[in-house]
């Protein structure tokens, strides 16, 4: 029957149960079908049975994931899903522009978290806090968390950047199988139980990109090294190089096919995490390299050895106690592997040396075999629990970043979920301690916070009653006695401890706490912790010897004489160390137990998680059997009581989970005033500067005040709707707004149609001014290409006018001179070449036309010929015509005179000169220039116009 929780009437009352039963089916006779309902806080009535009902009908329609407000409920499928994880749909989610419009899913909080880091309002550090029992999926969904952050901030530019994020991505990726492998192993719950608590921080540069990481781990169970519980494994480190180890690797290691250990129990069960092959890949990628990896894996076969040494009971006290038949070759093999000399290692094992008296004088006493079995098992542990030291500073020192190549940082936190077996001990009283811490940190987070600032800032707001754990808190922890404090009394005073006597002094130191119970009927010495997930009975046997944990300094020693380079490199031989181990019996400082580390470091994560924006995901196993589609409603019911799910939901329904300040809020929507018809941009003036002095707090927050309202008032135009018809879910306190998530969305929308609009003015003003100003450019283009051009024609014209100037002057120059030359040549005979002409019987007259041609020729003969013997113009046939177009040729016949150009002989004919008289060569004496030189022309050039040939003959008979 279910009891009163929480002020929750659950079925001990038939009238309260009959009333359950109709508003039951009233919800789910009227409402939505309970597996589509994505959020808890859509239940109506908001009971146990019904947040139960709708987990139930979720889960068997293969849908794991539900919101409760600020917290997501991740159920345990226990089946693989990879559609669920895949890249597509990680893409997908951060690709949306609303990630919550979507189905709930991790990936919806891995991308809320990564936005906020982005965000503008007061971006801080983000973690995201996975809690819930062992076996309920905290290790896969921190997994899947990973991934989705190394594919989301993983988006660099260049392919150099691309090449370090993908290295970077790998290496985070790849931490895992190795600290699953030597952290994790199963146990009664969950077979891949992880017997350690890690936070990793994903570090972000300022572009959001992951650059790196780093890994905090929390109390190790080492004791499972050396002692496993019925029907539960080791780690899972030793079955597989026992199973995936090659046949050269069995000789090396001495692990033959078959071989039984002491500390390997269910060797026979088959797990998916027995895969040795993704391990020694994923440590090659980290930077371990194969011969580092065969010394740790060689180690790890010396320790099985090692658990395989097993010693009798001496007869004598003065003796050592003697090692069994079966014995002696796992102790040499041991020796072997570890590089420890065999005879040193049993002398430490058998014989303990004890300093004594004020000279510190040393005496060796043989140890019994109950003393024999925990120094063994002592060397084990210490040499698994620095091994795994090392290997979580090789991750970081192979993922850390920079300090300076990063800004903020996203935390997983995978710790512990709560343990209860059948046997309790030092192991399981811190992990729930450390439950205990988390729930509280919750409730003072959600919860107890909330409602405190609610009523704080004046909201009007009905508390709502929810379970503190703070009693069980003090019960553990509180000062001045609590249960801590007396175990590590215990182990400073120098005295044995019974297990009885510690039971005895818990019980009475504290008696009057609500959370101590004990159990009469158990005949062992024990006492039971009232938890919030349930009670724990504790054995208070071995409990004072785990946490003092001691070391005796002699296997220290011996571990330092190894000649194995990785034990060397975990025990190195310091002398400080040494000297503070042996510290002398009036000086011996205060020993550091294993509660006081433990709960050192739980304070300093809980430093690291109060500074930071937390997000919450309670992993829910539906069975502890860890079948699929099968869900055990007691078992469910039992951990949604413990995690306080019901009131968590209550005031995620009816609160305001956004909460921001006056002035941040101004800041950030003060602009959507320019949404109101008629509103001015700022009637009021900027906010008041927080360095103001002159203005009273009164009148500043009057203002803030009057603004606030003003942004406010806009909602209703958002909306789409009349302000009468919607009732706005904000509220305005002393100094913060609060609001709900579909108010902030409502406030964004309007701020991004804002800013869009003034986008588009500012897109328009500049629009224009450019294109006023490519106008003018234009014009200016034109008017620069045209004066340009007509500066250009000008200067053309200018060039041909001077030239045209210059050949005319030359040509009436030259011709001036010719006429003299010819002029004078003539020697004053009288040209009667008309005369002769007409008297000529041969001599026709000639038409009109072709005078006036012969006029032509005979007055530009000089030009002619100037034509005709250039360098350049006509050539052979055409450059005669042209000759002889310039020469006045008779009217006659043809035949009856004959002409020779300065082609065919030297000199040229005269074409003035008419034959009279004797014919006489000058060439002396005469007045023009060249006429002393003898001609010796070329064929294909004029000697000069001076050369004239006067031939007394007729042209006919020449």
């Amino acid at each position: 029957m279910l009891q009163q929780v929480n002020g929750h009437s659950s079925g001990s009352d038939a009238h309260g149960g009959e009333s359950l039963r109709e508003d039951l089916q009233e919800f789910l006779g009227g409402e939505a079908p309970l597996h589509q309902l994505d959020d808890l806080t859509k239940v109506n009535p908001v009971t146990l049975e019904t947040v139960l009902r709708c987990l139930q009908a979720r889960y068997m329609a293969d849908t794991f994931y539900t919101s409760a407000g600020c917290t997501l409920v991740a159920l345990n499928p226990f089946k693989p899903i990879p559609q669920l994880y895949s890249p597509e749909l990680m893409q997908e989610y951060h690709a949306a522009p609303q990630p919550q419009k979507l189905k709930p899913h991790i990936f919806t909080v891995g991308e809320q978290t990564y936005r906020n880091v982005k965000s503008l309002i007061e971006p801080v550090n983000q973690s995201v806090v996975v809690s819930g029992e062992s076996g309920a999926g905290k290790t896969w969904t921190s997994r899947c968390l990973m991934k989705f952050y190394a594919v989301v901030a993983a988006s660099p530019t260049s392919w150099e950047n691309h090449k370090i994020a993908e290295r970077i991505e790998q290496r985070i990726l790849n931490s895992n199988p190795v600290m699953e492998a030597f952290g994790n192993a199963c146990t009664l719950r969950n077979n891949n139980s992880s017997r350690f608590g890690k936070f990793i921080q994903l570090q972000l540069n300022r572009a959001q990109q992951m650059t790196g990481a780093t890994v905090q781990t929390y109390l190790l169970e080492k004791t499972r090294v050396a002692c496993q519980a019925s029907n539960e494994r080791n780690f899972h480190i030793f079955y597989q190089i026992c199973k995936g180890a090659s046949a050269d690797e069995r000789l090396q290691w001495h692990l033959p096919e078959g071989a039984a250990f002491s500390w390997l129990p269910n060797p026979e069960r088959t797990l998916e995490e027995d895969c040795f092959e993704v391990t020694r890949e994923a440590m090659l990628h980290l930077g371990i390299d194969a011969p580092t990896q065969n010394n740790i894996f060689q180690a790890l076969a010396g320790l099985l050895h090692l658990g395989n040494t097993r010693f009798a009971d001496s007869g004598n006290e003065a003796q050592p106690c003697p090692l069994m038949d079966d014995a002696k070759c796992s102790v040499r093999t041991s020796a072997s592997l570890l590089r420890l000399p065999e005879d040193p290692l049993l002398e430490t094992l058998r014989i303990r040396t004890i300093r004594a008296g004020r000279r510190q004088q040393v005496f060796r006493k043989p140890c019994s075999r109950a003393e024999c079995d925990t120094r063994r098992d002592c060397l084990a542990k210490l040499v698994y629990a620095r091994l795994f030291d090392w290997l979580v500073s090789v991750i970081n020192s192979s993922i850390c970043a920079d300090p300076d190549s990063w800004t903020t940082f996203i935390g997983l936190l995978d710790v512990y979920g709560f343990e209860s077996f059948p046997t309790n001990s030092l192991e399981q009283l811190c992990i729930n301690y450390a439950s205990e811490k988390l729930q509280q940190h919750f409730v003072a987070h959600h919860l107890r916070a909330q409602q405190e600032e609610y009523t704080a800032e004046g909201l009007e707001w009905s508390t709502v009653s929810y379970q503190d754990n703070q009693t069980c808190l003090d019960l553990i922890e509180g000062s001045p006695v609590s249960i801590c404090s007396l175990i590590n009394e215990e182990c400073r005073l120098n005295r044995p401890s019974s297990a009885a006597q510690l039971q005895t002094r818990i019980e009475s130191a504290l008696a009057g706490s609500p959370c101590l119970g004990h159990n009469k009927l158990s005949r062992e010495p024990s006492f039971i912790v009232v938890h919030y997930a349930g009670s724990v009975r504790y054995h208070t046997a071995g409990l004072v010897e785990k946490n003092k944990d001691p070391i005796p300094p002699e296997l220290t020693r011996l571990l330092q004489q190894s000649q194995d380079p990785l034990l060397k490199v975990l025990f190195p031989a310091d002398p400080e160390e040494k000297s503070q181990e042996e510290p002398s019996g009036q000086s011996r400082a205060p020993v550091l137990t294993v509660v006081s580390k433990f709960k050192a470091s739980l304070e300093q994560l809980l430093q690291v998680l109060h500074s930071t924006t937390p997000h919450y995901i309670r992993c829910i196993k539906p069975n502890s059997q860890g079948q699929a589609q099968v869900f055990h409603q007691e078992e469910v019911l039992s951990q949604l009581e413990a995690c306080g799910l019901v009131e968590t939901i209550h005031i995620s329904a009816a609160g305001f989970p956004i909460r921001v300040s006056h002035r941040n809020f101004l800041k950030r929507y003060e602009l959507l005033r320019r949404l109101r018809p008629g509103a001015a941009p700022s009637p009021h003036g900027p906010p008041p500067d927080e360095g103001r002095s002159e203005s009273s707090p009164h009148s500043e927050q009057a203002t803030l005040q009057a603004l606030l309202q003003d942004i406010l008032h806009t909602l209703p135009a958002l909306a789409q709707a009349p302000a009468e018809a919607t009732p706005a879910p904000v509220h305005c306190g002393r100094t913060k707004v609060f609001m709900t998530d579909s108010t902030l969305e409502l406030l964004e929308r309007g701020r991004a149609q804002v800013l869009e609009q003034c986008a588009r003015s500012i897109q328009g003003g500049w629009r224009r001014h450019w294109g006023r100003k490519q106008e003018r450019q234009r014009r200016a283009a034109v008017l620069i290409q045209a004066a340009v051009r007509s500066w250009l024609t000008r200067k053309h014209i200018q060039r041909l006018h001077a030239a045209a100037t210059v050949i005319k002057r030359a040509w009436q120059e030259w011709r001036i001179r010719m006429a003299f030359l010819a002029s004078k040549e003539l020697d004053g005979v009288e040209e009667q070449h008309s005369s002769q002409v007409t008297c000529s019987p041969s001599s026709l007259p000639l038409p009109q036309a072709q005078t006036r041609l012969l006029g032509a020729v005979t007055r530009f003969w000089p030009l002619g010929l100037v034509l005709a013997n250039a360098a350049v113009g006509a050539r052979g046939f055409r450059r005669k015509l042209v000759v002889f177009a310039c020469l006045p040729l008779p009217v006659g016949s043809p035949s009856s005179y004959t002409v020779q150009t300065a082609q065919e002989q030297a000199g040229v004919t005269s074409i003035r000169a008419l034959p009279q008289g004797s014919i006489k060569f000058h060439c002396r004496k005469s007045p023009l220039r060249y006429a002393d030189i003898c001609p010796e022309p070329s064929p294909n050039s004029v000697t000069g116009f001076n050369q004239i040939l006067l031939e007394r003959h007729r042209l006919g008979h020449v």
